[in-house]
């Protein structure tokens, strides 16, 4: 796996933490927080460096896991007054589902127009505008890393990566349903599970394996 996901899953957590845990939206129990205090927050935390922070950080608020937030002010010189903007960095909703695996509430369903709740099945919005059957939670995440680290893969052409990331989305869709069709998780996995022998996506697909057995005729 990429050796910085295990610095972005701690610095999302660390954020994630930080939300659940602020009575305001910045100050010194804000969600939001400021950069000098991120890096010296994840040092003692994780031990983590500046650089690994900050190319991290970077890479969280492109993918929308964590956002910014401008606080514009005035500030009183000798001269007169001068504007002063302080950055404060927070978990967005997508950040938070991440962690939590989602919610009921998230409003962008791919399925605008159903009842999901009249499914009979705790079913979950997700960031991304999927919904899935709780029970299959940990296992949509993990097919959504597998899936990342397929499309990241130096091994694999541009068609391989579009064909085996279609077929890995098509079963997380299955995951949506009361009742997922073994035979057609069993079909599409059996050309995925392949990549299990190229270089850099075999923990990938030995962790969702291990989730999706259940569901393999």
């Amino acid at each position: 796996m990429n050796p910085n996901d295990r610095i972005r899953e701690q610095m999302l957590q660390y954020f994630y933490d930080r939300n659940a845990a602020a009575t305001s939206r910045t100050g010194k129990k804000g969600s939001g927080v400021k950069i000098s205090d991120v890096k010296r927050e994840l040092k003692e935390r994780h031990g983590l460096k500046q650089q690994h922070v900050m190319s991290n950080l970077t890479y969280l608020i492109d993918n929308d896991w964590v956002k910014t937030l401008d606080v514009h002010k005035t500030v009183t010189v000798r001269r007169g007054t001068v504007p002063s903007t302080t950055t404060f960095y927070e978990v967005t909703a997508k950040g938070i589902d991440r962690i939590e695996g989602g919610s009921q509430f998230e409003p962008r369903s791919r399925y605008a127009g159903i009842s999901i709740t009249a499914t009979g099945s705790n079913i979950i919005t997700l960031g991304d505008g999927n919904v899935v059957n709780s029970e299959f939670n940990d296992l949509h995440r993990a097919l959504g890393d597998l899936k990342e680290a397929i499309t990241a893969n130096q091994n694999l052409g541009e068609a391989q990566k579009l064909n085996f990331a279609v077929d890995v989305e098509s079963i997380r869709e299955q995951l949506a349903k009361p009742e997922p069709s073994r035979g057609v998780i069993s079909h599409l996995w059996s050309a995925v599970e392949k990549l299990g022998a190229i270089e850099g996506l075999a923990a990938a697909v030995t962790r969702v394996h291990e989730l999706l057995s259940p569901l393999l005729t």
